[in-house]
């Protein structure tokens, strides 16, 4: 099972930190959504965990989260088991978008947004990208003819 975790750099890049060289739910201050989130995802052996610190770049939620399950019933048990403790812990009732197909599902909590996706529908939409996660920097020689 590979998870990483991104973590801003001083440059402003954000790397990609794996499941093996650093436990995820270690990464985020105990008792948070974030946490709870990360905890969750780990117990349900999701795949591929990766956390964006949007603290900074985004108004909408302090982390997003993105993970992936290998089918759609793996993807709709993790989404209602996550909403599920995130009400019970006491972080309000979470808002869960794309349940019925649960080829993507946003379950978006205030602080934390989690996107849960199917493997094929993830790699389709590319979220990591489009936050400018795990991107190499641009070869110098690009563009040069």
């Amino acid at each position: 099972m590979t998870q990483a975790q991104a973590l801003p750099e001083s440059s402003g890049v954000s790397t990609i930190v794996t499941m093996a060289e650093s436990p995820l739910n270690k990464l985020a201050e105990a008792g948070t959504a974030h946490a709870l989130v990360l905890d969750q995802l780990d117990e349900d052996q999701a795949q591929d965990v990766v956390s964006i610190p949007l603290e900074g770049k985004s108004s909408i939620a302090d982390h997003m989260v993105i993970a992936t399950g290998r089918s759609t019933r793996q993807v709709a048990a993790m989404a209602h088991k996550l909403a599920e403790r995130l009400k019970k812990e006491g972080f309000g009732s979470p808002r869960v978008e794309g349940l019925p197909a649960a080829d993507w599902v946003l379950i978006d909590s205030g602080d934390v947004v989690v996107h849960l996706f199917r493997p094929e529908v993830r790699s389709f939409y590319n979220l990591e990208r489009m936050w400018g996660v795990g991107e190499e920097a641009p070869s110098s020689a690009s563009g040069r003819a």
